[in-house]
């Protein structure tokens, strides 16, 4: 993906919907590609599409946001506009409109809602359980 086009792209969908930041659309890419890898899709054909559903892409997304952001995972995306699975079809289906992305006929939008819980899926993982209250010893 040529990056000048990419960016332009990037721009003209942000300023048509502002709901997501440019960044978004950038970690969307990048997301995509960690997904592809760790599927086991790269190596494809030349000029053969390289093809992740809705939900693997979706928990790509997660492990990839986890991977670069540790716990303050769910903080950036919420920053970015991305706050549930539901927003990830919305700027993957924006970049296949823009012809960024491609799609299969089986490929929906709705393949993408409620994947996951964000809450469960970035902040859960770094939970930290209250230890029990010491218990008194006995004086004997």
């Amino acid at each position: 993906m040529d990056e000048t086009s990419f960016q332009q792209t990037v721009e003209a969908l942000v300023a048509k919907d502002p709901r997501y930041a440019a960044e978004a659309y950038y970690f969307l890419r990048e997301a995509l590609d960690h997904t592809v890898k760790s599927v086991g899709r790269a190596e494809r054909a030349p000029g053969r599409m390289r093809h992740v559903t809705g939900a693997e892409l979706c928990a790509g997304i997660r492990d990839y946001a986890l991977q670069e952001f540790g716990p303050l995972a769910h903080l950036v995306l919420d920053t970015w506009g991305v706050r549930a699975t539901d927003d990830i079809g919305e700027l993957v289906y924006n970049l296949i409109a823009a012809g960024k992305l491609g799609a299969t006929d089986q490929d929906k939008k709705s393949d993408f809602s409620g994947v996951y819980d964000f809450s469960d899926a970035f902040v859960k993982p770094y939970d930290v359980e209250e230890p029990p209250p010491p218990t008194k010893k006995r004086r004997r």
